[in-house]
């Protein structure tokens, strides 16, 4: 693998539901993928009471909670920005890195984009399960945590903690990409 201008950002959600704008984003937690891992997580004030009695309990937030402790999503936002600006410094661009990257992306991107007008990620987002699928050729259906190769994996499932997940999958990245480079170097930085 080469040497990039990139820092990537392992980053988890948890949210009131399937969608933002309808839902709120409740918590985020992010991590660095070096190590030692510089952390970030914040949880946020609900943009209004719509929950999901699914997303009540993965997240097991408590709404009234968050109302009256939350942290106003500007301001969530703000902070994150910050955070990212210190980990990238001024010549590396951050990378979010998620397992399944699209749901958390989009709420993060909606939200920094409706509070800040910009998101510091860009338009993309790198999937850990997409990665886990090419690297070991397992079908879709086969890259739920569940099914992680116990060779990648240090704990049997996610804690939908938004740090706590972030630390994990971003444990599962490393180890990921460690075998990418392995391939590399054995086969003099030619595909597979």
């Amino acid at each position: 693998m080469t040497e990039t201008n990139e820092v990537y950002i392992c980053v988890d959600v948890e949210t009131a539901g399937p969608n933002p704008g309808d839902y709120s984003l409740l918590s985020i937690g992010a991590c660095t993928i070096a190590v030692p891992e510089a952390t970030f997580y914040i949880e946020l004030k609900p943009i209004n009471e719509q929950v999901t009695p699914e997303a009540a309990r993965v997240h097991q937030l408590s709404m009234p909670r968050l109302e009256a402790e939350g942290v106003k999503p500007k301001q969530a936002m703000a902070q994150f920005d910050t955070w990212l600006k210190d980990q990238a410094g001024h010549s590396q661009q951050p990378v979010l890195v998620a397992f399944n990257a699209p749901f958390d992306w989009m709420f993060i991107n909606y939200y920094f984009f409706h509070y800040l007008g910009y998101n510091p990620f860009g338009h993309a987002a790198l999937d850990i399960k997409a990665l886990y699928m090419g690297l070991t050729g397992v079908a879709w259906s086969q890259t739920s945590w569940r099914f992680i190769d116990p060779h990648y994996v240090e704990v049997k499932g996610l804690v939908h903690h938004a740090l706590q997940d972030a630390l994990d999958q971003s444990k599962l990245f490393k180890k990921l990409l460690d075998e990418l480079n392995r391939r590399d170097q054995s086969t003099g930085g030619k595909p597979v």
